[in-house]
């Protein structure tokens, strides 16, 4: 413990706009079950930018960023060692209340979340926008294998444990249950690329639709057939297995529940902030036995699901290259200025080496 870090340096949040200011605090001893992780990696989810841009509600201040990869420190806990690659779950449940009791943690009445939490006096950050970060007692912790690149990593533990969520809810989540299901996915930004590598790896036959085709185009490495507008209005489209909405746009939302076939799932994830409201066809729904379901946070389980997928197939898949470009945590406002204009998937601030 005397070699440890006194201080850790973190980018605070103070309000929609305003530029996130770097400070540097001292560290608190570790609680009972706690964790001291050096951030590796963390990736700008487009939450974060939601959140700096005022588009949804955030505590302030607050540290975000929570697509994080890191290196265990020390702990208290029993199942890390230090020099540990890990990640964790997005948001930590009680596991006793009424909603943890009744299978959706992620929903807890009690719920934590890092990356979204207010700064608490004496406390070490909970968002991946620092150097350090301290995990609570009762986190779920992921071991992240040496062969898995730290950026794509970090994604894992919000869109590719939301892709695996998705997928789950679409009865999709394994080769057993995609091999030959025809999948439409709406989106083309980190979520919707997962998803087209990861139900193209489960043996789905993917198709992807996107109205920016830079952004669609990255999906025919990915295992997908990219549409043009055009073809999602003709009959032989509307046949789909399930539709995968990770824009948050109504239309997607209509194009979605078109496209599908008799028994068909359209799966929502990608509403996270307030939208216009998005009109359904009712008779469409009865008649054709559809299913409607939103997908918010996941459970533990889907993160190692993702974490399984990445392991095996990142070197099939480019999703690497995703993560587009890199920044010094110095460099933050620089980081946040380059996904807003030049809106790549995913951008990361990582740790000097």
């Amino acid at each position: 413990m005397a070699h440890l870090p006194q201080t850790y340096t973190a980018a605070l949040f103070e309000g929609p706009g305003q530029p996130l200011r770097l400070v540097e605090r001292a560290l608190p001893p570790l609680g009972e079950g706690e964790t001291l992780v050096r951030v590796v990696a963390a990736t700008l989810c487009a939450s974060d930018l939601h959140s700096f841009h005022g588009r949804r509600s955030a505590p302030v201040p607050s540290v975000l960023g929570h697509e994080v990869m890191g290196e265990v420190l020390a702990t208290r806990a029993a199942k890390v060692t230090p020099g540990q690659r890990i990640t964790w779950s997005m948001v930590v449940a009680c596991g006793t209340c009424e909603r943890c009791q009744r299978g959706i943690p992620q929903k807890c009445e009690r719920l934590f979340k890092y990356g979204h939490e207010a700064v608490e006096d004496g406390r070490a950050p909970s968002g991946g926008f620092a150097d350090l970060l301290v995990l609570r007692a009762g986190t779920p912790v992921f071991p992240v294998p040496a062969e898995l690149p730290a950026t794509l990593a970090a994604t894992a533990n919000c869109a590719g444990a939301t892709v695996a969520a998705v997928l789950r809810v679409a009865g999709l989540s394994s080769a057993s249950e995609g091999a030959g299901k025809r999948v439409l996915v709406l989106g083309a930004g980190m979520l919707g690329l997962t998803a087209c590598a990861m139900a193209h790896g489960f043996g789905a036959q993917v198709c992807l639709y996107d109205p920016d085709p830079q952004r669609a185009e990255k999906a025919i490495a990915l295992g997908a057939r990219v549409l043009e507008a055009g073809e999602l209005a003709q009959d032989k489209f509307a046949a789909f297995d399930a539709a995968l909405e990770f824009s948050g746009h109504p239309d997607a939302f209509a194009l979605g529940l078109r496209a599908l076939g008799i028994g068909g799932r359209l799966v929502l994830a990608g509403a996270v902030y307030p939208t216009p409201p998005a009109s359904a066809d009712m008779e469409r729904i009865v008649r054709r036995l559809l299913r409607i379901e939103g997908v918010h946070n996941y459970r533990p389980a889907d993160l190692a699901t993702a974490l399984d997928f990445l392991a095996q197939a990142h070197s099939r898949y480019p999703l690497a290259a995703l993560v587009e470009k890199e920044f010094p945590l110095s460099a933050i406002n620089e980081a946040f200025a380059y996904a807003t204009n030049a809106r790549p998937v995913r951008v990361a601030i990582v740790a000097a080496k």
